[in-house]
């Protein structure tokens, strides 16, 4: 008799339960109907701005293209610090790389290409945004805060890596690799395909690259590593570090050292931030512990 009350009380909990959870109650079946609208929004957004990116071809391309030129603002400014350093005898010679397509659907078929590439740059607010409301109902509150800036940071790193790739990595990769001659009866002719699957491959991998923070600050919550294990392992990570930008980077130190140093300055916020976020969590714990005696204290 007992184990059969038993089991009507957890029948009727379980039943009590279920009816709290009212409309909020979703089955498997019903998240993956959410995951479906979620990921067709997204899909719509990135088709609707890429359009808007194909019929916009000459100032995308005015754009893509630009470093190919010696009046792209990376040479002017170089040109103009060595200036005021003085150093008037090393000018950055004037050029164009002209681009040359050699299959016949090419050019549509990159066009078709870089209009995805930018249509997906514009339409990723909207799509974090999106990854954010579907997760959001699985989240406590106090998780909340965390996870939406873990999506902030992620987003505004993989930018970061971005604009670095455009605006300095890219264009002294294409300066030295595309001026590069072994011989004055060879020259350089750089096809659109080596010129538009370089400019997207190096911006994914700074893009990547540069989310070492986020993802150092995600294994910290999660008790995989601390700011004394980055610490530890510095000397091993300055070398790998140094590999990784030479392997990005054309050959010549000067990129090596431009890549380089934002790089180990990322490491070393790295480990501010995993040092900020455990001394954050004793402190919230030993606050939760004096509550916790408090509460018993007056209990008594």
């Amino acid at each position: 008799m007992n184990s059969i009350n038993k089991n009507n009380i957890d029948d009727t909990q379980i039943h009590e339960s279920t009816a709290e959870l009212g409309d909020g109650y979703m089955t498997f079946g019903d998240h993956l109907e959410v995951l479906r609208r979620m990921l067709l929004r997204i899909f719509l957004a990135i088709i609707i701005n890429s359009i808007i990116v194909f019929i916009f071809k000459e100032q995308v391309t005015n754009i893509l293209f630009a470093p190919t030129n010696s009046d792209f603002i990376l040479y002017q400014w170089i040109n103009d610090l060595l200036n005021i350093c003085n150093i008037n005898s090393v000018q950055l010679d004037e050029f164009n790389i002209q681009l040359i397509n050699t299959e016949l659907s090419s050019q549509f078929m990159t066009h078709l290409q870089i209009s995805f590439y930018f249509g997906s740059l514009i339409s990723s607010p909207y799509i974090v945004y999106q990854l954010f409301g579907f997760i959001k109902p699985a989240l406590f509150e106090s998780e909340k805060k965390y996870f939406v800036l873990i999506l902030f940071a992620i987003y505004i790193l993989f930018s970061i890596g971005l604009i670095m790739n455009y605006f300095i990595i890219f264009p002294i990769s294409l300066r030295f690799l595309g001026t590069y001659q072994l011989n004055e009866a060879v020259a350089n002719t750089v096809s659109l395909n080596s010129y538009t699957s370089s400019f997207l491959l190096l911006s994914l991998a700074m893009g990547l690259v540069f989310e070492f923070p986020a993802i150092s600050f995600i294994l910290g919550k999660m008790g995989i590593i601390d700011a004394n294990t980055l610490k530890h392992y510095r000397k091993y990570a300055f070398v790998i570090i140094l590999i990784v930008s030479a392997l990005i980077t054309p050959p010549d130190v000067f990129s090596l050292i431009l890549m380089t140093i934002p790089l180990y300055v990322l490491y070393e916020f790295s480990i501010f931030i995993l040092a900020y976020t455990v001394h954050n969590a004793s402190s919230s714990d030993e606050d939760e512990e004096q509550e916790n005696d408090v509460e018993k204290y007056t209990t008594s």
